[in-house]
């Protein structure tokens, strides 16, 4: 990686104590207008839908906890190791999430924001059976693509 960038370090850090705090609002000034953001369950969302999303998932996450580590920037890219905790709201279950977060910065705002993690071993905590057996199939992560895009739009009105 290039030289470090003490700034867009201090971003992606903002971002992740924004939501360690349950703070959308912090989250969404993160972003730049342009920003897009994917992961597996949304997977294009752009500009203002990225604030809405982290907001709708912190009003959501009654006992989340978020710890972010391994955070490196540069003048265009950054990347971060994150772990969440949390109760899945549509199943009560118990969920640990591990992910591996790729940034690329504009104008001292996040522009592109990739999260990567593991879609079976989610789908298994998030949803129990259904999810052990189902969690490789792409019927099962368009179904839950679909669920949480409907979500947002309830939220989003």
């Amino acid at each position: 990686m290039p030289p470090a960038h003490p700034q867009h370090r201090a971003l992606v850090e903002r971002l992740y104590a924004a939501f360690a705090a349950r703070d959308g609002a912090t989250m969404a000034a993160c972003y730049h207008p342009e920003a897009r953001f994917s992961d597996p369950v949304f997977p294009d969302l752009r500009g203002a839908e990225i604030g809405r999303m982290w907001t709708m998932l912190c009003r959501r996450g009654k006992d989340l906890v978020v710890v972010a580590s391994a955070v490196e920037a540069d003048g265009a890219r950054g990347r971060a190791h994150w772990e969440a905790r949390y109760t899945f709201s549509g199943s009560g279950r118990p969920v640990h999430n591990v992910i591996e977060a790729e940034f690329e910065f504009r104008d001292q705002l996040i522009v592109r924001h990739v999260d990567r993690f593991d879609f079976h071993r989610w789908a298994a905590q998030a949803l129990g059976l259904t999810g052990r057996l189902l969690g490789g199939t792409a019927w099962l992560r368009a179904r839950v693509r679909r669920t949480a895009a409907e979500g947002l739009a309830r939220f989003e009105r």
